[in-house]
């Protein structure tokens, strides 16, 4: 750990975020720089037609193929190096390709590397290449792995009565099952939304117009050329932009992420909820401390740990879809150090993943808990009797249950005197005399599909 981070990402939290670094870090960013300008060169002599380029040798493949499979720490710090003197970050990768392919079969072709290029051509395919491959290799295995807990809970508890709450009321039994599935279902939602959002790239030149490279070989038709190469790169391209791809993509994908992460927020939020009325037991874990005063507690902390990184990812989230589609003119540089934060946001949003899973994976019901609960409040019934009077044509049925049953804390015995006193066919009354709290869930069982 980091003592001196001043995120609490690369600090308390770094171990739990490994798995990102790959996509998100300043590393992450060089690499894919690099390899979108090397499959760029790559390109032009495959596709572009373009004698000075011709097209690589299977070896020449390889070689670039393997600049990037051996990307190193030390390779990043050489462009972090020439850096300090282009103050250029694209440059600097540009010119420390150009320092590895000086040695190779391809150093005749060094003018084409970033050739008629703006850096935003490579900015933009290389940020929508590391939110692909995160999004593909972490995000989805991680939320459906989360939806999977949630749904298998579902299923295994779609028999338990649960006291609903309305307004914080007591109010229609429900089933612990069916609320949990209520969840799953409305996370899948989300998820076939996540795994299906396009994601564009755009490589057009300077301003959008191909000018540059119209200008070198007026022959070529390049808006061919740049749905391919695009495409190349397993994203969709995006051709009618100004300097910058308008991050529209990032906007629907980050809109889309916070959406996942509030329908959990609200799940954490029901958790905690539950877990303080006692319905659910936490399993310990020896050697954890839940107060540091008060020994007996086991306390909800991965629920509510889940929550606050959750608001702090989806203040982030909401900002980046606020600031991104905006750029003056034909492009502003605000939008450079905005994007450098994605990474922030995915991180505050695994972190948040991460403590859901575990807190799932330590409920336990507590059936007695539940059971006693719908004991105590017989007067929930009154629904019930007062729809089999109106079935029965007792327009006053629900004012007579109101005048029985509002604030009141009746007893199932007085409730059945009640319905005893009902002028209703005998089958209605058998129907609700055998009617207690934990039988009053209605299909609930069998919604839980």
């Amino acid at each position: 750990m980091n003592l001196l981070s001043l995120s609490p990402l690369d600090g308390r939290y770094a171990r739990k975020l490994d798995p990102l670094r790959k996509y998100f870090s300043e590393f992450a960013l060089l690499k894919y720089r690099a390899a979108v300008e090397l499959k760029y060169l790559e390109t032009l002599g495959a596709e572009a037609g373009i004698s000075e380029v011709r097209k690589f040798s299977a070896s020449e493949k390889k070689l670039a193929e393997k600049i990037i499979e051996n990307f190193s720490e030390k390779d990043a710090e050489r462009i972090k190096k020439i850096e300090e003197k282009t103050n250029h970050d694209v440059k600097a990768v540009e010119y420390f390709l150009a320092e590895k392919l000086q040695k190779t079969s391809l150093k005749n072709r060094i003018s084409f590397l970033h050739f008629a290029l703006t850096s935003e051509d490579v900015n933009n395919l290389a940020y929508a290449m590391m939110v692909k491959d995160a999004v593909k290799f972490e995000v989805l295995p991680k939320i459906k792995r989360i939806r999977a807990e949630i749904l298998r809970r579902a299923r295994t508890w779609k028999k338990i009565p649960l006291l609903a709450r309305t307004h914080g009321q007591p109010a229609t039994p429900t089933t612990l099952g069916k609320e949990f599935f209520v969840f799953a279902e409305r996370l899948n939602r989300k998820i076939e939304g996540i795994a299906n959002q396009p994601i564009l790239g755009k490589m057009n030149g300077a301003t959008g117009t191909f000018a540059a490279h119209q200008i070198a070989f007026p022959t070529v038709d390049w808006k061919v050329f740049s749905k391919k190469f695009v495409r190349s790169l397993k994203l969709q391209p995006n051709l009618e932009t100004t300097q910058i791809e308008p991050h529209d993509w990032i906007v629907e994908l980050a809109d889309k992420i916070k959406h996942f992460n509030n329908i959990l927020l609200d799940f954490s939020q029901d958790c905690w909820n539950y877990i303080s009325r006692d319905y659910f037991k936490l399993k310990k874990k020896e050697g954890e401390v839940g107060s540091s005063t008060m020994p007996h507690k086991v306390n909800p902390i991965d629920f509510e740990n889940a929550e606050g990184n959750f608001g702090v990812a989806n203040a982030l989230l909401n900002f980046l879809s606020e600031k991104l589609p905006i750029s003056r003119l034909q492009r502003d540089l605000s939008d450079s150090t905005v994007l450098r934060n994605l990474g922030v946001a995915f991180g505050h949003s695994f972190l948040g993943w991460r403590s859901l899973e575990v807190g799932i994976a330590k409920l336990e019901v507590n059936r007695a808990q539940l059971a006693e609960d719908l004991r105590q409040h017989p007067e929930i019934l009154g629904e019930a009797i007062q729809t089999i009077l109106r079935k029965t044509g007792d327009a006053q049925g629900y004012e007579k249950l109101k005048n029985l049953t509002r604030g009141e804390q009746l007893t199932l015995e007085k409730i059945r005197e009640f319905v005893e006193s009902l002028k209703i066919p005998e089958a209605e009354k058998k129907k609700l005399l055998k009617l207690t709290p934990e039988k009053y869930v209605g299909i609930a069982e069998r919604l839980v599909r």
